[in-house]
């Protein structure tokens, strides 16, 4: 761009080619300039033989390991296989308690029953699902059907 804008300026005292050289080098002056004046100090990440300095640190993903994504999927795999044998009306119970979080109220209003009706399908749903994933999940210290739990 600079070129095309102050060809007006060329005098022809050297060739185009190397008036246009003299831009691009000049220009590439320009921007190391301002890069190291504008260059925020940088902090080494891993061990380097020249420095062993206070700035080192040692970084840990904080994200969930291959591993444990792929045991998630394989325990909501095994959970919701678990469901589709269940009784539907245990089903509806217990999903809308434990995964979707309605309370005993709301559940008994969306299925039009009883707060005892609610709390029967809710135990007895619960009661069928570990039966049926009994032996097939490692024993956790608390395992619940919470959306946090299963993903």
């Amino acid at each position: 761009m600079k070129v095309f804008r102050n060809i007006g300026h060329f005098r022809g005292g050297s060739s185009l080619k190397t008036w246009v050289y003299r831009i691009a080098v000049n220009e590439a002056h320009n921007h190391r300039r301002w890069f190291s004046r504008h260059q925020k100090p940088e902090i080494a990440f891993a061990p380097n033989d020249e420095t062993t300095g206070p700035h080192e640190e040692n970084l840990t993903d904080p994200g969930r390991s291959p591993f444990d994504l792929t045991l998630n999927h394989e325990t909501r795999v095994l959970v919701e296989n678990a469901l589709a044998k269940l009784n539907p009306k245990f089903r509806v119970a217990v999903v809308l308690r434990d995964i979707e979080d309605l309370s005993y109220e709301e559940i008994a209003t969306v299925l039009g029953v009883s707060m005892g009706t609610v709390k029967s399908r809710i135990l007895r749903g619960r009661e069928s699902l570990r039966k049926i994933l009994e032996g097939r999940l490692e024993a956790a210290p608390a395992f619940s059907l919470s959306p946090q739990t299963v993903e």
